[in-house]
């Protein structure tokens, strides 16, 4: 795959960079931002249509790249109406990781997204990269116990205190599950990865060192290598362990050249505990956006201003939220490339 961007499936040539090119700890002409969701989460007429359609036919947001996966590998999963997807039968006994599929098929059976991502790319026509997704397999192994989402995550913790070994087998399924279905986000056409560990904030410390992150690791170590064999350039991969703050300087060593941050870490005390050996991402709290556009516009000042102008890319420190007014998302991006060229010429 070239560099610019004429992929192996001819692709349309990249027009703008800039994104990449901060990802990479390259100098950019302004801050590059973008933002996790998908349309249909928060602009109105998308959120009109979409009731009538079935959750599984539509485009996916990242949160639900954990469900498409754990489906591939043989769970069942059901929409509740106002909760989400969930698990009827979530994992209870270590005899029930033998209803799993063996994780070396889980990318055939992901075809659809494979498809979804190439047809992405090329209607992108080159006007900005393409970024694939998947939650991490703490993340994962959390939805297969719980049967869905939970405030304290104790049945998934509970596993790791009493059972570790079958743990980590079931986080070395997901680790094995993950590795050929990013490699073939990237082979679709997908020009940077993000992986999203989405509850970090529940571990801690030790258990994060001891379920969390060698996984982690070995899903950039794997992915890279894989992405070397096939003979395809590498992609900047991202890592976003929300309410991960205590394993920072961890997770700036996981072979990811981008950290993501949520809101409740400060920018320039990110930046002194990791270094400038990675780019950041952040962190803007979502909540913000509620605000006056005026005062989004002065919070993103303060946010380029303590991150600094290089190795950055501005985002929110989560995701958008389906009331969000499409009109102050645009205040924000249009804030983050304002004040960011303003920040240059000083």
């Amino acid at each position: 795959m070239e560099a610019d961007g004429l992929g192996l499936k001819g692709f349309p040539e990249l027009k703008n960079d800039t994104f990449l090119r901060a990802a990479w700890g390259e100098e950019t002409d302004y801050t590059p931002v973008w933002c996790m969701r998908q349309a249909g989460r928060y602009l109105p007429e998308f959120r009109e249509t979409r009731a009538a359609q079935d959750f599984f036919s539509t485009c996916r947001s990242p949160e639900a790249c954990c469900e498409l996966t754990l489906q591939a590998l043989g769970m069942e999963v059901t929409m509740v109406p106002g909760k989400g997807p969930s698990f009827p039968e979530p994992l209870r006994e270590e005899r029930d990781l033998e209803r799993l599929r063996d994780p070396a098929v889980v990318a055939s059976e992901l075809g659809y997204v494979f498809q979804a991502i190439t047809l992405t790319r090329q209607r992108l026509a080159g006007r900005v990269p393409l970024i694939g997704f998947a939650g991490a397999p703490w993340t994962l192994m959390a939805y297969m116990v719980e049967g869905g989402g939970s405030s304290t995550m104790a049945q998934a913790k509970r596993w790791l205190y009493q059972r570790p070994q079958a743990s980590h087998q079931l986080l070395r399924i997901l680790t094995d599950a993950l590795i050929p279905y990013l490699v073939g986000q990237v082979v679709a056409g997908a020009q940077a990865l993000q992986l999203f560990e989405s509850h970090a904030g529940h571990l801690g410390p030790h258990l994060f060192n001891k379920f969390a992150l060698p996984y982690i690791r070995d899903v950039a170590k794997q992915v890279k290598a894989r992405l070397q064999e096939a003979g395809l350039a590498p992609v900047p991969m991202i890592i976003f362990a929300k309410d991960g703050h205590f394993a920072l300087e961890e997770l700036a060593q996981a072979g990811y050249e981008v950290v993501g941050l949520d809101w409740t870490v400060a920018p320039k005390k990110a930046r002194e505990r990791v270094g400038k050996t990675v780019t950041l991402q952040g962190n803007l709290d979502p909540c913000a956006l509620y605000a006056s556009e005026e005062e989004i516009g002065q919070l993103v000042k303060q946010m380029l201003d303590d991150f600094g102008p290089q190795r950055y890319i501005a985002n929110l420190g989560h995701g958008l939220y389906p009331d969000m007014d499409p009109e102050h998302v645009g205040a924000f991006v249009d804030a983050v490339h304002r004040h960011s060229r303003l920040l240059r010429q000083n």
